[in-house]
Parts: structure tokens; C-alpha cells; sequence
């Protein structure tokens, strides 16, 4: 009868722990969400077309873990890891300057204000696509799970207790690759590499499975679809456009 008690508080405790949790993301969606085209709610909600991250009895699983080592392994590549510590920086400056290479020209704010505004619209848009998944799934992330350090200290007290499926990152850095090469088509090939790349350095650094950033490019691509039946969107991109044949030529 004691332990009865015992595991049904222990039940309860962790009912409430979840419900503190969503309240949580649901107020930091809101207020996120107040300087985006769309809610978490207007984005396609992966939980209903994604299956859920892998149960780590699975192969699945397996893969996820021979993929973490594999990213361990490129920490020997002094340039990849440099890469993957500036891709780990939450910031739309990090996005413009990790993109504006394989895009043929600088993205600033003052010199090209409309592919600025078209991307930081995109970016703002399908960071709400997270949002809901993470709550819904709070997966560990791989260096919680195997009580390792990531090669990007910064952020490791932060997101301890942040879901890991699917990876924000990746979304962010797949919507810039697909959303640029609609701008500048020709350079299409270099953006999704670059693209790939910048998913890639999550596992790298140790914050992802292999499987929360494959789930990441499609939520990203779901979203971007979304986005394009939306006459705003539609707006800022043919700005981007005009913009992008002016000062390409």
C-alpha cells in the first residue's frame, strides 16, 4: 500500500512536470511568435506526419548512436569543427554570414534589405514548426544521454532540459538553404550543400541525433511549403527577387 502511494506521487509529480514544461514553451512560442508571419499553430504540426524519435531499443537507435561517434570522429577535423562552433550560434547574423558564400553575395541588412527581410520573415516562420514537437516528444539530447561534453560549452546548461527532436538548428539552416535558392537559383546546388552541412555540425558538436536532424529538414520543408500559400510570404520573396537582379547584375 506505501509503495502504491509512493509510485502514484511519483506519477503525479511527473504529470505536473510536464504541464509546467508545456506552459512554459507555450509562453515563449507566444512571444516569439509575436514577431513571426505565423503561430505554432498556423505551422504543420510534425507530431501528426513525423514518426516519433526512435525507442532506443531500435536499429534506429543504433544508427543514432554510430552516428554520434561518427560525429566525434570529424572533431579531428579542425576545420569541420570550426565550422560546426560557428554553426552552433543562434542568431540570424550567424545564418546570413554561413550562407552569403554559397549565395554569390554578402545578406546584410543595409546592402540587401529585401533578401535580409525575406529570410529573417523565413527563419522567424519556421522556428515556430519546432516548437510544438519539442514539447510534445522532450527527447535527451545525445550528450546528456551519454554525460559527455559538447564541443560547445555555451549551451549546454540551457538546453539540458530542451527537447532534441527535431533539431531547431537544422531547421533554421535547411529553410535558408531552401528559401535562398529559390531567391538565386543558379547557386541552388551550393545552399542545400551548405544547408546539409549546417544540420550535419549538430551532430558533430554532440547537441543531436542523426535522426532529430533528418526529421528537421522535413519540418523545415513542410513549413516552407506552407509558407508559400501565404500572399506575405509571397510578397517578401518577390521583393528578394527584384532585389537579387539589381544588385546581381
Amino acid at each position: 500500500m506505501y509503495f502504491e502511494k509512493y509510485f502514484n506521487l511519483i506519477h503525479i509529480f511527473l504529470i505536473m512536470k510536464r504541464i509546467l514544461i508545456l506552459s512554459f514553451v507555450m509562453v515563449s512560442a507566444f512571444a516569439v511568435a509575436q514577431e513571426s508571419l505565423f503561430t505554432p499553430q498556423q505551422m504543420p504540426n510534425s507530431v501528426f506526419f513525423l514518426p516519433p524519435p526512435p525507442d532506443t531499443a531500435s536499429a534506429a537507435f543504433k544508427y543514432d548512436i554510430s552516428q554520434y561517434y561518427w560525429g566525434k570522429e570529424q572533431r579531428k577535423d579542425s576545420a569541420r569543427v570550426a565550422m560546426a562552433l560557428r554553426d552552433a550560434v543562434w542568431s540570424l547574423g550567424t545564418i546570413c554570414t554561413e550562407f552569403s558564400l554559397p549565395f554569390g553575395m554578402e545578406i546584410t541588412e543595409k546592402g540587401t534589405p529585401a533578401i535580409y527581410n525575406f529570410l529573417k520573415a523565413s527563419i522567424d516562420a519556421t522556428d515556430q514548426a519546432r516548437i510544438l514537437p519539442k514539447a510534445h516528444y522532450m527527447r535527451i539530447r545525445p550528450y546528456v544521454y551519454f554525460n559527455e561534453a559538447t564541443i560547445y560549452p555555451d549551451d549546454e546548461e540551457e538546453l539540458r532540459t530542451n527537447g532534441s527532436y527535431p533539431s531547431g538548428h537544422t531547421i533554421r539552416g535547411w529553410t535558408a538553404a531552401l528559401v535562398l535558392s529559390e531567391v538565386n537559383p543558379d547557386s541552388a546546388n551550393a545552399l542545400l550543400a551548405r544547408g546539409y552541412e549546417f544540420g550535419q555540425s549538430r551532430v558533430i558538436a554532440g547537441y543531436h541525433w542523426q535522426s532529430d536532424v533528418d526529421a528537421a529538414r522535413l519540418v523545415a520543408a513542410a513549413a516552407v511549403a506552407r509558407m508559400h500559400a501565404d500572399e506575405r510570404f509571397l510578397k517578401l520573396l518577390e521583393k528578394a527577387k527584384n532585389e537579387m537582379r539589381k544588385v546581381g547584375k
